[in-house]
C-alpha cells in the first residue's frame, strides 16, 4: 500500500474498524460509499452505455471491485486498466439482486473491505426508499430543538453536494393546524425539475443519520414567501452552494455521467 492519502472513505471505514458495535459509524460509512465517486475495474473498455466489470470468484462469493482514487486503481491492476466511475448509488443499484458483492480499496489502502451482495441489496433498497406524502398546514414556526447532532451534519454533507438545486434550505420546528407538532425543511427557489432530489436528499440525510422512525417534512418556497420570511426568522439556515458555469464545448459521454441513462451491466 503506497498510497498514503486518506480519503472520506478512509476515515468512514476507520471509525467503523474503532467502533464495530457502532450502527451510526456504519451507516455514514454507507452513505459515504453512495455519494462518493467510484472508479469500477472494467474487463474491457465501455462500449457506448454498457459496461463489463472484471468478476472475481473469491471464496467469500463472486465480486466486482472499487477504488476510491484513480491511484489506487492504477495500483492494484499494476498499471492502466479500463474503468468507469460512477457513483457508488448508481453501482449498488446495478449489483441489486445479481448475488454480486463490493471489494472496495483491496490491496492497496487501509479501507480495503469486502461487501457481500445481501449488503448491496440492503444499500440499494435503501436508496431506493423515498419521501412518503404528507398533507398539513402550517400555523407557526419555532426554532429547531431536539435533533441529533448527526442529522444536521448529515443534512450539510448533502445539500453541500446539491449545487445549483436550490438558493438556501430553512429548518424549523412547526406546529400545524390540526396541531401536530414537527420539524420542516423549506427549500428556497428550486430549480425546476430539482424538487425530487432535493427531497431525497433529505429523506437520506435521515435515514443515514440513524433516527429511529424520524421524520421531517420538506415543502419548496420562493424566498419572498410569507411563509419563507417568517421561517426565516427562527430556522436554522443552510445555503446550497451556486452552480459552476458549465463549458458548453465539453459534453457529457463516458457511462454514468449522464444520470437520465444509468449505464447497463454485461
Amino acid at each position: 500500500m503506497s498510497d498514503d492519502v486518506v480519503t472520506l472513505l478512509d476515515a468512514a471505514h476507520a471509525a467503523v474498524s474503532a467502533d464495530p458495535e457502532n450502527e451510526a459509524a456504519r451507516l455514514r460509512f454507507y452513505e459515504r460509499l453512495a455519494d462518493g465517486e467510484l472508479f469500477l475495474l472494467l474487463e474491457k473498455d465501455a462500449e457506448g452505455e454498457t459496461l463489463e466489470p472484471r468478476l472475481f470468484d473469491l471464496d467469500e462469493g463472486t465480486f466486482v471491485l472499487v477504488f476510491d482514487r484513480e491511484e489506487r486503481l492504477a495500483e492494484f491492476a499494476g498499471g492502466i486498466a479500463p474503468y468507469a466511475a460512477l457513483q457508488g448509488r448508481v453501482i449498488a443499484g446495478l449489483l441489486k439482486g445479481q448475488d454480486i458483492g463490493l471489494g472496495v480499496n483491496l490491496g492497496v489502502a487501509p479501507s480495503e473491505m469486502l461487501l457481500p451482495a445481501e449488503a448491496m441489496d440492503w444499500l440499494a433498497q435503501t436508496l431506493e426508499a423515498g419521501p412518503q406524502d404528507a398533507k398539513g398546514m402550517p400555523k407557526r414556526f419555532h426554532a429547531p430543538a431536539g435533533l441529533p447532532e448527526a442529522l444536521i451534519s448529515g443534512l450539510d454533507a448533502k445539500l453541500a453536494r446539491a449545487m445549483g438545486l436550490a438558493s438556501a434550505a430553512l429548518l424549523s420546528a412547526v406546529t400545524y393546524d390540526d396541531g401536530r407538532r414537527g420539524h420542516l425543511l423549506a427549500f428556497l427557489d428550486a430549480a425546476e425539475g430539482a424538487e425530487s432530489a432535493l427531497a431525497r436528499a433529505a429523506s437520506e440525510a435521515l435515514v443515514f443519520s440513524g433516527i429511529e422512525a424520524g421524520e421531517i417534512d420538506v415543502t419548496f418556497l420562493k424566498s419572498v414567501d410569507p411563509a419563507a420570511v417568517s421561517m426565516a426568522r427562527v430556522a436554522l439556515r443552510f445555503d446550497l452552494p451556486s452552480p459552476i458555469q458549465p463549458d458548453e464545448t465539453v459534453k457529457p459521454s463516458a457511462p454514468g455521467m449522464d444520470p437520465s441513462r444509468p449505464p447497463k451491466l454485461v
